[in-house]
């Protein structure tokens, strides 16, 4: 097994090296592997159907002079319960911007979050997912700075500009420039920038750079990250004249943790974050078995989102038959909203140009924003849209009351919660909120609209005394709690999309092993419709027998059993 597993690496790393490989790359991530072997590694479990990850910052219930993680866990404990199993935080690191996604240091907690031991407590009651932000790191980090200062240790660990270097065809997220000048002691030096001036890429191509980050890798399982989000990991290695996105040394990277992880800690699920279109974006999951546990369901959200608003649900059906069982080992990360906006790369190929404006231009007048990434071309287009999900769902003129916005937004999650995958709800959708007006204003940060920070006494008696809170909240908990209980929404069992109309999204899910089969239907129509899924069955949401047809009102679901 040993020297099977030697060779998986060797090979990777040669593929990531190329004729640069020296053989010592081998002896030292062995080497790394052995030292981590000898200290004890706490079992962790699969995923099921029972895994449920909330998706938030570390500091996003607060409460004054006490450490975020102890507020948030207490939250949980207090208020959720095992309706959640798994919590993404966030960056939970030092930073300088970009709210944690621009690191100072990988290796220890914010202070005001508080510290792994507050990790440790947390990971008692909770699985953690930890976030590594592998492709970048602050200016004002140690390793950046000593770049600056001519310290030998970073000459390469950063990418300057080099003439040679043909940079034309790079894919860009953003529309700022792809490399910023520094004030160093000894003039100006450059530095490559995907995202920011103050996020430097760093420059795995220099094998000390690889080798530390995977020890930050491993370091973070071991400190309970049952579940590693790689951020923006599609844009790890460059190479002249290409894209310097995907490429095949990225994936070999991703292919080399798993090998050492699936040795360390089995069950670790590595989720890689690639905001891209789909076909892209699945390239992730390798052969099935050897790269990503899960890949972001980036299109998921957009087309939701389109379905409820023009009444709809072809493109989503479409789009939802080219989804596939992946392997016993690798599914989707399914979710709605985040802490960015709604991806709208993911719709490439799926929604016209037309299309894509028509949400664009509903989310303006949603009180959102939109943002935009720059072309080799040197045009602009649509990137992302930032708004609240639930705000995003508004069809203005038509869902007017609260009952109606409350339904929609269940609706909505009802997907989330019945396509192939774990799912992931972000803390604002679960929590009820809408548009923060404030935050967007005081930042001038797009994305700050979805990302309030909430004080604990106040959301805690808000989830009693708000009704939209309140409904939302109880809804989304209840509706988990039955889903929880059911082995045909095991994140391997297969999907099947179901013929329904236009007006309605359905799929049939089942579980081989098990036998157990869930049939699912959801009316995305502001008007009733009848469909007949030609069965009998147990509505597991009113716990009814459904025999024949059924009505289903506007924005209605039913899972039948």
């Amino acid at each position: 097994m040993t020297l099977e597993r030697n060779q998986k690496i060797e090979a990777l790393l040669k593929e990531i090296y190329g004729a640069k490989y020296e053989q010592q790359y081998l002896q030292e991530i062995i080497s790394l592997i052995e030292t981590w072997k000898t200290k004890y590694w706490k079992t962790t479990n699969p995923v099921s159907e029972e895994n449920i990850y909330l998706i938030t910052y570390g500091d996003s219930i607060y409460e004054a002079g006490v450490p975020t993680l102890e507020t948030l866990q207490r939250f949980l404990n207090n208020e959720v319960g095992q309706t959640i199993t798994d919590v993404h935080l966030l960056p939970m690191f030092p930073y300088t911007s970009d709210d944690g996604f621009s690191v100072t240091d990988y290796r220890k907690i914010h202070p005001e979050l508080g510290d792994w031991n507050n990790l440790k407590t947390f990971s008692r009651d909770y699985r953690l997912m930890y976030d590594f932000v592998a492709n970048h790191i602050s200016k004002s980090s140690d390793w950046f700075q000593g770049y600056l200062a001519d310290e030998p240790k970073y000459a390469e660990y950063f990418i300057p500009r080099d003439d040679k270097f043909d940079a034309s065809q790079v894919v860009r997220p953003r529309t700022s420039s792809l490399f910023h000048e520094y004030e160093s002691g000894n003039g100006v030096k450059t530095a490559w920038t995907t995202f920011s001036e103050d996020q430097v890429d760093v420059n795995v191509a220099h094998f000390p750079v690889l080798k530390e980050m995977t020890d930050i890798l491993v370091s973070y399982v071991y400190q309970g990250g049952t579940s590693i989000r790689l951020d923006a990991i599609g844009f790890l290695w460059k190479e002249s004249g290409t894209t310097s996105i995907h490429l095949p040394q990225t994936h070999a990277v991703i292919k080399l943790w798993r090998v050492l992880l699936e040795e360390l800690q089995p069950h670790t699920q590595i989720i890689t974050e690639t905001n891209v279109p789909h076909q892209e974006n699945i390239s992730y999951f390798g052969a099935g078995t050897d790269e990503a546990n899960m890949v972001y369901q980036f299109s998921l959200p957009p087309l939701v989102l389109f379905a409820f608003t023009t009444h709809d649900a072809t493109k989503l059906t479409n789009w939802a038959k080219t989804i596939g069982r992946v392997s016993d080992t690798a599914t989707y990360f399914n979710f709605l909203a985040s802490h960015d906006g709604i991806g709208m790369r993911p719709t490439e190929g799926i929604l016209s140009e037309d299309e894509r404006q028509l949400l664009a231009n509903k989310v303006e007048e949603n009180g959102g924003k939109i943002s935009y990434k720059a072309n080799p071309d040197g045009t602009q287009t649509v990137y992302e849209l930032n708004i609240n999900y639930s705000d995003a769902l508004v069809n203005k003129g038509e869902d007017v009351t609260e009952e109606q916005q409350v339904k929609k937004l269940l609706a909505a999650h009802s997907i989330l919660l019945s396509c192939m995958g774990v799912p992931a709800i972000y803390y604002h959708s679960l929590l009820g909120s809408q548009n923060d007006y404030e935050g967007l204003e005081t930042s001038g940060i797009n994305r700050r609209i979805n990302r309030e920070k909430l004080e604990y006494n106040t959301i805690v008696e808000e989830l009693k005394t708000c009704s939209r809170r309140s409904a939302i909240f109880n809804g989304l908990k209840r509706m988990i709690n039955v889903r929880q209980q059911e082995k045909a929404f095991s994140p391997y069992a297969n999907q099947t999309v179901l013929e329904l109309g236009s007006k309605v999204f359905g799929l049939k899910r089942e579980n081989e092993e098990t036998g157990d089969t869930v049939y699912f239907a959801v009316n995305v129509d502001s008007q009733p419709v009848t469909i007949n899924l030609g069965i009998k069955g147990t509505n597991l949401i009113e716990n009814k027998q459904i025999t024949g047809e059924i009505e289903l009102g506007p924005y209605e679901f039913v899972w039948v059993k």
